[in-house]
């Protein structure tokens, strides 16, 4: 069951997770063409058309704020799950994307204000081993991220998340007059086995809330 707000729908379904579910990414599947989120899908399958790649490269999630997204949030490379899934989500049936979303939902930053992404758009490994992104990885990718910055028509913030994400720093300064944001990656590691990085993860994302809680970008 579902209720519309505006283009953008909420399911009881979202949650940790969620996209373990069949049914859910069907249902998702479905959404990829609504108003707020159709000019992602369409950049997502103009990389897999000029990569020559389907599945590797994940849709971005539509329960997410699509190109009306105040924050972006760019990760390294999507891991099996997502590529499994089909999205970029914090739903995915993974540690690293429950942690999160928990985090996330704990600094008060709406779901509908952000937009999930990667550095490396694509799947970079064998099966279920992801690699570690490596510089020319990492150079691919950037070239696209000007084309994602551009479809983002309310973007205020973007958030490098973990070390491999943050080396293109740089790049995204250049492209984007958005405030730029660094955090450690939610991995278990971090979140479960390192109570200081986790509190300082936390406080990282509460900095992105009071900016965005602030207006407009000037």
């Amino acid at each position: 069951m579902a209720r519309a707000i505006g283009p953008m729908k909420v399911h009881r379904s979202d949650g940790s997770y969620a996209l373990s579910s069949m049914d859910e990414r069907a249902s998702r599947q479905a959404d990829l063409h609504l108003p707020h989120v159709a000019p992602l899908t369409a950049f997502v399958e103009a990389i897999r058309t000029e990569r020559g790649l389907e599945s590797e490269i994940p849709f971005f999630d539509p329960r997410d704020g699509g190109t009306r997204a105040h924050a972006l949030f760019l990760l390294e490379a999507p891991g099996p799950k997502a590529v499994r899934s089909g999205f970029i989500s914090r739903d995915n049936p993974d540690p690293s994307a429950r942690n999160f979303r928990v985090l996330l939902a704990t600094a008060a930053i709406p779901r509908e204000r952000t937009v999930l992404w990667n550095i490396v758009p694509w799947y970079i490994g064998t099966g279920m081993n992801i690699r570690v992104a490596e510089s020319i990885d990492i150079e691919a990718g950037v070239a696209y991220l000007s084309r994602l910055v551009g479809l983002l028509i309310s973007l205020r913030a973007v958030v490098l998340v973990g070390r491999k994400a943050q080396r293109a720093r740089d790049a995204v300064s250049h492209l984007t007059p958005a405030r730029i944001f660094e955090t450690l990656h939610p991995s278990n590691q971090v979140v479960t086995c390192w109570p200081e990085k986790r509190k300082e993860l936390e406080r990282d994302l509460r900095d992105v809330a009071a900016f965005l809680a602030r207006g407009p970008l000037k």
